[in-house]
């Protein structure tokens, strides 16, 4: 898949928010739903019915200006004012571990050949807060794949940029930098785990995320590490950085789980941002359908 940088694309190609929803209510027009593009279980995991987007997008200009991306300060509006030092190309990804093909990869080289994906999927944060993000990508899963892990791979691990001279907010103490993140093998290899490299069809802005980040949707955000330089295929569980930094307060699962309220507010209720009034919280943020099995019989309040 060839990634073109935001220099080289025109004006004329580039999606509006106006024109990204009349293209979905022109195909429900038709008939033609995002159901025809993923299976039906996607297709509702993803806040769709019958074919039909049922959660309102939330608006690419907050999207991309309210946001969690510490490297570049702790605010959220911190990262849309301080992340145009960040370079996002030419970027390569380090893949190693118990993996049969090791390298240091292109980011273009490492995506090539594997079918993009366009995906609408609720975001919850652990602050309590949400929105709604059409994300363009790839399932990880085809990536992994591709790399083909070794046997005694059971967790995915995930290391972000860490470069000073780039990012302002790694002067904090904040966290050990790099920031680390991980999966389980089964989580990482569920078709609703995707890696971004764009969002509302346009290149991934830098403080979202430039140019390839995580996303599994039924995590709280912080899940979801940014920037990411380095992927590794290990048999034991990652150490992450918030689990690390506070592990009495975010646990290596970051399960959606409103039963489960952290130390310092409540987990029960959400602010969908534009909206006035809070919203139940959902169970893995409504992809319990989809997710429920892979913890069958883990206890969610222990594993947390």
């Amino acid at each position: 898949m060839l990634i073109r940088r935001p220099p080289d694309i025109p004006a004329s190609e580039i999606t509006s928010e106006s024109l990204y929803q009349t293209r979905r209510q022109w195909l429900a027009s038709v008939g033609i739903g995002a159901g025809a593009m993923v299976a039906p279980r996607l297709a509702r995991a993803a806040g769709l019915q019958d074919g039909q987007l049922q959660d309102k997008p939330t608006p690419y200009d907050v999207v991309t200006s309210y946001n969690n991306f510490y490297e570049f300060g702790t605010g959220k509006g911190d990262p849309v004012r301080n992340a145009g030092t960040l370079r996002p190309r030419p970027w390569t990804v380090t893949v190693d571990g118990d993996v049969k093909k090791p390298a240091t990869y292109d980011l273009d080289d490492l995506l090539r050949g594997i079918a993009p994906v366009e995906r609408v999927y609720r975001m919850r944060c652990v602050e309590a807060w949400s929105m709604v993000v059409p994300w363009n990508g790839i399932q990880l899963r085809d990536l992994i794949k591709k790399v083909e892990p070794g046997t005694r791979a059971k967790f995915v691990e995930f290391i972000t940029l860490s470069d000073r001279e780039q990012m302002p907010g790694l002067r904090s103490r904040v966290l050990d930098w790099p920031y680390v993140e991980g999966l389980r093998m089964d989580e990482a290899m569920h078709p609703l785990t995707i890696l971004v490299t764009g969002v509302y069809g346009r290149p991934l802005p830098n403080q979202n995320g430039a140019p390839l980040r995580l996303i599994v949707p039924w995590k709280y955000g912080f899940k979801g590490g940014k920037s990411i330089v380095r992927i590794r295929f290990v048999e034991e569980m990652p150490k992450t950085s918030w689990n690390i930094a506070a592990p009495e307060e975010y646990g290596f699962y970051a399960n959606v789980n409103p039963e489960v309220d952290h130390p310092r507010w409540s987990q029960k209720s959400e602010r969908r941002l534009g909206e006035l009034f809070r919203r139940p919280t959902l169970m893995f943020n409504g992809y319990g359908d989809q997710v429920a099995s892979l913890y069958s019989g883990l206890d969610l309040r222990v594993n947390y």
